[in-house]
């Protein structure tokens, strides 16, 4: 039996909530960043200007049979001319078949340019070819191909030779001339020895070019003649200015045009000739001619060689060269990128025979790049194949080249990072994009590599990613989908500038079907919304596009998905369609979406009621022309805005709300007028007698500005309106510090109230005036300060006219100016909307001109005929930042991370605290607690204490400013002043420490209602987190003594209780941020002292099976009133609440609201001032001095103690966990009790000789496991005591 009990006991032990199964709150990325977008600085990866080269223009001055002078040829000689031996035919059909396989080799590059050529020109003959080409290619490029194996090495003139007529003499003809004929862009190629002349020439003469046509606009200015470009032009040099070509017999004496036109062929032929081919003595030169294949079928052995060729050329380039000298030559032109591929063999192969070609731009020296040995090896590897196939007929066995690059780029992926050498790789495995064998694998890859960050993004976009990726959107393959849309909206979040291209190439469908299909993971459907949000994102091509492919109903039937994700960025996806798009808006109200994105307002997520937020703000501002059928339906979303989420507990929703309001107001701006000038007419009549204000609130020249402008509403209208936001519901928003809010409330003004719309936003606005969060405020005031000002300048202007016309006689003409409070001259009670819009925007127009310098934006943009907010949010592009960043890496759940052991080591010494805290509880009853540990004096007398869980550090609060203390060296950490923009002399009245085993937070709850979360960092200034208003208004019981906002904190349930001077005890749900319910307290006085069964650290003493809800984000409901969500775990527990009246109520959380109280004891006889709820006893004290016992099992207290017999009890404290409490008071004394009502001890002075008597105490706090007692004084003493140390 004793086995069982203790068997029983240890699995208790095991299954107490740990530190390691609390949650963690107000931890999202929304609580620890700044709500801002992605700051990325976007690569010129577009070219700005793709460019084709249309013409190409062939010189060939061959002289077949006879060499020039200045060249002296050894013997044997390479003789072949485009793989011909001009010896072998006459030299007119050697010139002839010449120029023609020349052509044909470029051809294989550019088949569609058009091709010239001359072989052995005069120089007329070079002038009209060039000056042709060039005519006709327009501003388009044209190559000059330049042989001059038959003529003399170019002069130190910068002159090149031709032929004269009869062949007889060579010819100068100056590059200066030849620049003018070939005009710019151009690309020349020159082969021939001493070849680098030509370049250092060109350079020359394009600058005299520029010299001269500068002297030319200043002597004629205004000729209109387009300056030159010659220094852009592209050049390939053959040799420097000093080198003679190679005569190697084996080789082709245009060795350089070979490489730059048959690439594979001299590659091949140059690799057999090496030293290194005695590997695979099997190979001839006659079997170079016999490789099978065609080079633009990668199947075949040389179309394999030709793929792998290009890949290491582009590889090589891309790790070599500069990313902007990259795009021009390698992405800018199709030909262009080909020769400069060519190039680098050209390079490699040239010197090994000591000739340097020459380029410009200059390249550097890619000879020995690493790449090169890749190449080699692939050729040796299919050669060693090619006598079996010729003599066997053998079929070709693939290369395994592709397979090994990707896993050399996987290798890197592993280990690599933004602060590492890029991976070299990259171009490959864009290659491979193109193979359907490995192409699943190249796009797995490529993804995980984007997903490493925007400078991934960056890089695949600069090596040439965009068309590939684009072009795969035509697949059909649903392998590829969760791939390929990943990949887009990692190159979206960093570069929007795709979607043209997208729309363009009907792109767009590809997602829509992702999106609707319902077999595709939620987590790639929320990725092909984001792709679709940034096609639609300010670009009307895009919205029209997608609208027409149905976007609206997809995204609808995605809003109760259970990936809080999904229906965030559908939300989004439908706030952009619409965005100031009329026809995007009506299809949207044909299918009711407005409704249906009501289900969101009250989602279990804050990211997607923001969203949703968003999406109706989006809506009411895409109305063109205003009918009174869009303004019904916009006045009903604007009244479910702010019934819903005006008191949202989080801010994100809650900017988005201003944000949104803004668009109704800027619509209607006539109404606001009316609204706000009645407002200062009111704060205006406040300097008379209470009487006359009374007269003028019930009087009708009060209404009758307010009832032509604003009443239009009537009818069936305002009876739905009514449906949508009742008075109850609309008069708990609170007020603001207006005189509106403060005396003219709904119940004073019944006719402006139950008629208006517009009141009721402006009472609303006014309210958000004085949120919490200083975000939220200042941009409603924007809002506000926009309309008031406009009153206020009306009414300077109209009272200067007053003073101007005192002296003139009346007339009978001159009508009375509205915004003076005047009733207009014609009564319009039937206006219709439509009309009355028209004229608020044609008066905002007009505004817009006059204020073209204000400070708020205009309300017309010139540019584009869109209204300019007044104010903007942050949220959707910060929301896109999530798809800039890493998705794939989850660095919290990383155990060998930093972050994690530092959580770890903080769990181990928590544990450690609460060992060493029980040995002093059962100490505490046997010693005095009145050793003085630390004292301090504060700024202003400390009200509320509350001590850190773990860390020495204590959160004092006085008056409207908190500090925190480290009471173990003494010294301040932070300090902070929480200030109020409801009531300047507001002061804090209760505090929490949130995440107490982590990283903590305080929680400060004033008595203007609102509540604060602060995170202390190293600074003095703590940063906020959150705050929202817990209550709007609050209703002490005595005017002298306020009770405030009180807040409890259970750290496992997440549940922000709250209570104070109200009639309620509300809960929030801390993890979605939404109001849970209200409880009733039954009571009408105020709720002076709460407790619950998981507040403070009171967890540890339950067991984790207690609360098993299922936290999935699932409970998306489908109605708004009686669906609500399940917050299950805020209906766990009991509720223990001390009352003004003496009165001590719990509260069972499990029951409905109206029926969870379930005891009251009334047995003290004044305000209760703190309460504890331990397992099934219930502590409390009261003002007169009487502690009592309950048992929640019986309606009467188990235990009774008078402290004192003055009643002048002012502090009361329970400890957690010992079996002790304290007791303040009035008369300079603090008594330390133990649960039976014994006195331990007493405290009446401080410590020292001759120490002075402590002051009245104000507050009492104990540590929640050590027994330390802080006590603050009016003395503005804070001073923390504990029990002497053992000896």
């Amino acid at each position: 039996m004793t086995d069982h009990v203790e068997f029983i006991s240890r699995k208790t032990d095991e299954e107490k909530i740990t530190d390691r199964d609390l949650p963690l709150s107000f931890v999202e990325n929304r609580h620890t960043e700044v709500i801002e977008g992605i700051n990325c600085l976007t690569q010129t990866w577009r070219m700005k200007e793709r460019m084709k080269t249309v013409s190409v223009a062939l010189v060939l001055c061959l002289n077949v049979g006879v060499d020039p002078p200045d060249i002296v040829k050894t013997q044997p000689c390479a003789r072949l001319e485009c793989w011909i031996d001009p010896l072998s035919m006459s030299p007119a059909k050697a010139l002839e078949a010449i120029g023609n396989n020349l052509q044909k080799q470029y051809e294989r590059w550019q088949p569609r340019a058009r091709y010239k050529q001359t072989l052995d020109p005069t120089t007329d003959e070079v002038k009209k070819l060039c000056t042709s080409l060039r005519r006709n290619a327009k501003e388009e490029r044209v190559l000059f191909h330049y042989n001059g194996h038959g003529v003399p090495k170019p002069t130190s003139n910068g002159e090149v030779w031709v032929f004269n007529r009869t062949y007889t003499q060579y010819i100068p003809l100056s590059v200066y001339d030849l620049q003018s004929w070939m005009g710019a862009p151009s690309i020349y190629v020159y082969d021939c020895s001493n070849a680098g002349i030509i370049v250092d020439s060109f350079k020359t003469f394009a600058e005299q070019h520029e010299n001269e046509y500068k002297a030319s606009t200043q002597s004629r200015p205004g000729s209109g003649q387009a300056p030159p470009t010659y220094r852009n032009c592209i050049q390939l040099a053959a040799c420097s200015a000093t080198q003679v070509l190679p005569m190697n017999p084996d080789l082709p004496a245009d060795l350089f045009t070979s490489c730059l036109t048959t690439p594979i062929k001299v590659a091949v032929r140059w690799f057999v000739l090496r030293y290194t081919a005695k590997l695979v003595p099997q190979i001839t030169l006659d079997m170079i001619d016999k490789i099978p294949g065609q080079l633009t079928d990668r199947r075949t052995m040389l179309g394999e060689l030709n793929w792998i060729f290009t890949a290491i050329t582009d590889t090589i380039a891309w790790n070599t060269l500069p990313r902007e000298l990259f795009q021009k030559l390698f992405r800018q032109d199709l030909l262009v990128a080909s020769l400069f591929r060519n190039f680098l063999l050209a390079e490699r192969i040239l010197r090994s025979f000591d000739c340097t070609p020459i380029s410009f731009p200059a390249l550097p020296d890619t000879s020995q790049h690493p790449m090169w040995l890749a190449w080699d090896f692939a050729l040796d590897l299919s050669l060693s194949q090619l006598p079996r196939m010729i003599l066997h007929d053998e079929p070709y066995q693939h290369l395994a080249f592709f397979e090994e690059q990707l896993t050399a780029f996987q290798v890197w992926l592993e280990l690599g990072s933004e602060d590492r050498y890029p991976p070299e790789q990259l171009p490959i495995v864009l290659q491979v994009l193109l193979s359907q064998v490995h192409r699943m694998r190249a796009l797995e890859l490529l993804g995980k590599f984007l997903d490493l960050g925007p400078w991934a993004v960056n890089l695949a976009l600069s090596v040439g990613i965009f068309p590939y990726v684009l072009k795969l959107l035509q697949s059909c393959a649903k392998e590829l989908r969760p791939l390929l849309v990943f990949i887009w909206a990692k190159i979206l979040a960093v570069d929007n500038t795709c979607q043209a291209d997208l729309v363009r190439d009907k792109g767009h469908n590809y997602f829509l079907s992702v999106l609707q299909d319902p077999t595709v993971p939620s987590e790639y459907r929320t990725q092909a919304a984001f792709v679709l949000a940034s096609i639609v994102h300010n670009f009307r091509d895009g919205q029209e596009a997608a609208r027409q492919g149905s976007l609206v109903s997809i995204c609808l039937e995605q809003l109760s998905d259970p990936s809080p994700t999904l229906r965030q960025w559908v939300a989004i996806c439908l706030a952009r369609l619409w965005d100031h798009y009329d026809k995007a808006r009506w299809t949207g109200v044909r299918d009711i979406a407005h409704e249906k994105l009501y289900i969101l307002l009250q989602d279990p997520c804050p990211e997607v009621r923001a969203a949703a937020v968003y999406a109706l703000g989006t809506f009411i501002n895409s109305v063109n022309e205003r009918s009174e059928h869009a303004n019904n339906i916009d006045h009903s979303i604007v009244m479910m805005l702010v019934n819903t989420v005006s008191r949202d507990m989080s801010s994100l929703v809650r900017k988005e709300l201003v944000a949104a309001l803004q668009w109704i107001v800027i619509a209607f701006e006539n109404a606001f007028l009316n609204v706000a000038t009645q407002e200062t007419n009111l704060c205006n009549s406040q300097e008379s007698t209470p009487t006359s204000t009374l007269k003028r609130i019930g009087s009708r020249s009060f209404m009758s500005p307010l009832s032509h402008n604003i009443n239009i509403d009537s009818g069936d209208s305002l009876d739905r309106l009514k449906r949508v936001a009742s008075s109850s519901s609309i008069s708990s928003l609170g007020v603001g510090h207006s005189s509106l809010a403060h005396h003219a409330s709904l119940g004073a003004l019944p006719y402006v109230a139950y008629g208006s719309v517009y009141l009721k936003i402006w009472v609303g606005l006014c309210s958000l005036e004085t949120d919490p969060h200083p975000q939220v405020s200042q941009m409603c005031t924007v809002v506000t300060t926009y309309i008031r000002n406009q009153v206020k300048a009306a009414k300077e202007q109209a009272d200067n006219r007053l003073a101007a016309s005192m002296s003139l006689p009346p007339s009978p003409n001159r009508g009375s100016n509205y915004l003076t409070g005047e009733s207009p001259p014609t009564l319009h009670p039937n206006t219709d909307l439509h009309r009355f819009a028209a004229r608020s925007a044609m008066n905002s127009r007009a505004r817009g001109k006059k204020q073209s310098g204000s400070t708020t934006s205009d309300e017309i943009d010139k540019d584009n005929g869109l209204r300019k907010p007044l104010v903007t949010t942050e949220f959707v592009p910060w929301a896109s930042k999530l798809f800039a960043q890493p998705l794939m890496h989850d660095t919290h759940s990383d155990v060998e991370s930093q972050h994690y052991y530092e959580r770890e080591w903080r769990f181990e010494r928590n544990s450690k605290i609460r060992t060493e805290a029980q040995d002093e509880q059962l100490r505490v009853l046997n010693n005095r607690l009145e050793s003085q540990l630390f004292s301090t004096r504060c700024s202003a007398q400390p009200y509320v204490l509350q001590f850190h869980p773990y860390d020495q550090q204590i959160a004092v609060a006085s008056r409207d400013t908190f500090a925190i203390w480290d009471w173990g060296r003494g010294a301040k950490i932070s300090h902070c002043q929480s200030k109020s923009l409801k009531n300047a002399n507001s002061r804090i009245t209760s505090l929490e420490w949130v995440n107490g085993q982590d990283i903590a937070l305080v929680m400060v709850a004033s008595d203007d209602g609102s509540v604060k979360l602060w995170r202390s960092s190293g600074s003095r200034e703590p940063t906020l987190v959150s705050a929202w208003q817990a209550f709007n208004e609050l209703m002490p019981s005595y005017k002298s003594n306020l009770a405030g906002v009180l807040v409890n904190w259970e750290q496992w349930t997440q549940t922000v209780i709250t209570s104070g001077d109200t009639r309620v005890v509300r809960l929030w749900d801390a993890e979605r941020e939404l109001r849970a319910f209200d409880i009733p307290t039954g009571a009408d006085c105020s709720v002076t002292c709460l407790d619950s069964t998981y507040s403070s650290v009171a967890h540890e003493k339950h067991i984790r099976s207690l609360i098993e809800s299922d936290h999935s984000d699932d409970g998306i409901f489908m109605g708004m009133d009686n669906e609500l969500p399940s917050f299950n775990s805020q209906k766990q527990g009991l509720i223990v609440a001390g009352c003004a009246d003496g009165s001590v109520r719990l509260f069972d959380r499990r029951c409905p609201p109206s029926d969870s109280r379930v005891k009251t004891w009334v047995e003290h006889a004044s305000w209760v001032l703190g309460v504890q709820l331990r397992d099934n006893k219930v502590i409390s004290g009261s003002c007169d001095g009487d502690v009592k016992i309950f048992d929640v099992r019986k309606n009467e207290s188990i235990s009774d103690n008078l402290v004192t017999q003055m009643r002048d009890m002012t502090a009361f404290a329970v400890h957690r966990n010992a079996e002790i409490y304290a007791c303040g008071s009035a008369n300079q004394n603090i008594s330390i009790h133990n649960m039976l009502g014994t006195n331990l001890n007493s405290i009446r002075f401080h410590e020292g000789f001759m120490g002075h008597r402590i002051g009245q105490v104000t507050c009492l706090a104990f540590h929640p496991h050590k027994v330390a007692l802080a006590a603050g004084t009016n003395d503005c003493l804070l001073t923390i005591y504990c029990m002497e140390s053992r000896r």
